[in-house]
């Protein structure tokens, strides 16, 4: 799925965003999906951003068809337990919005987005920090089921779901970014962000061509 940009033309012309194209062992990724970016009190709320309201239907689309194909899924949460968020690191000191993961913190975001939520014996990695590949076992996971593809979904574009495509390419694994399906405050930013991961590290794809390969299974 090509992605419109004023710089599309000038990328191709100098070598970038070729197709990395399908595996044929996809697993599909949901990053981060929770009530912190859907609810109108959190200050990581991406309902500013009318395209970001769709994004959780998308989700749910791709997850119904990854479950019947028996396809895996995976998912990453965030979760800090430490009572002055020191396991954030630096993270915690450039970003203070990170405190709605805090264990037990009483507003609730962290709760699952209904219809978007782990079901048993689908993996979940619990991580700290912007990439679901640092300081987790993720690679290993994915490497011990033998998967080749990522099929990555979630939010926000231009943080987690960035960074988890970069270590998802430098991991050896095909990064599939479902365009619809992941979400960020603006749509300035959402598009810039699809643009350059789509030049550089990963296809960015349209909901109808991942759920095709989707629901070919493992072939």
């Amino acid at each position: 799925m090509a992605v419109n940009h004023p710089s599309a033309d000038s990328y191709a012309k100098s070598g970038f965003a070729n197709r990395m194209g399908w595996g044929s062992r996809p697993a599909l990724l949901i990053i981060d999906v929770c009530q912190a970016y859907w609810s109108r009190s959190s200050p990581l709320s991406l309902l500013g951003n009318s395209e970001a309201e769709s994004v959780p239907g998308s989700i749910r689309s791709l997850l119904a068809v990854a479950r019947k194909a028996k396809v895996p899924v995976v998912w990453s949460e965030v979760e800090y337990t430490h009572p002055d968020m020191a396991d954030a690191g630096l993270f915690w000191h450039k970003s203070k919005v990170l405190d709605v993961w805090k264990k037990n913190d009483p507003r609730g975001l962290a709760a699952p987005v209904h219809g978007i939520e782990p079901h048993a014996g689908e993996t979940v990695i619990v991580k700290k920090y912007a990439s679901a590949f640092f300081g987790t076992a993720l690679a290993t996971d994915l490497h011990i089921m033998n998967v080749d593809t990522l099929v990555i979904c979630g939010v926000s574009t231009s943080g987690c779901v960035r960074a988890t495509t970069l270590d998802a390419m430098q991991n050896g694994f095909r990064p599939m970014v479902v365009g619809s399906a992941c979400g960020d405050r603006t749509t300035e930013i959402q598009k810039a962000n699809l643009f350059d991961l789509d030049a550089k590290y990963a296809d960015v794809v349209s909901e109808e061509e991942a759920t095709a390969n989707l629901s070919a299974g493992w072939q």
